[in-house]
């Protein structure tokens, strides 16, 4: 162990960030991007939804961490209206 590295941290994260978040520089309202999981969980959906969404054109990764793919919210949400208008009014 490095004499930075700190006990229990997970490699690649800053301490006291929020796990599926990765913070993103630049202008606009959303300053990271979250995972497929984290995004899920924020809609309500499963995980497999999110990939789903991805096939059909609902939705579009913002990034990439390692295989992961990085969505941002406001997109996730956008599908999520998507998704719902189209099962409200076929």
């Amino acid at each position: 162990m490095s004499a930075f590295a700190v006990r229990g941290a997970v490699p690649g994260t800053v301490s006291g960030a929020v796990p599926g978040v990765v913070s993103k520089p630049g202008p606009g309202p959303v300053s990271g991007l979250v995972s497929g999981d984290l995004a899920a969980a924020e809609v309500a959906v499963s995980p497999a939804t999110i990939r789903k969404w991805v096939q059909l054109g609902h939705l579009r990764s913002a990034g990439r961490q390692g295989r992961r793919l990085l969505y941002r919210l406001e997109d996730v949400f956008a599908a999520e209206r998507t998704v719902h208008r189209k099962e409200i009014h076929p």
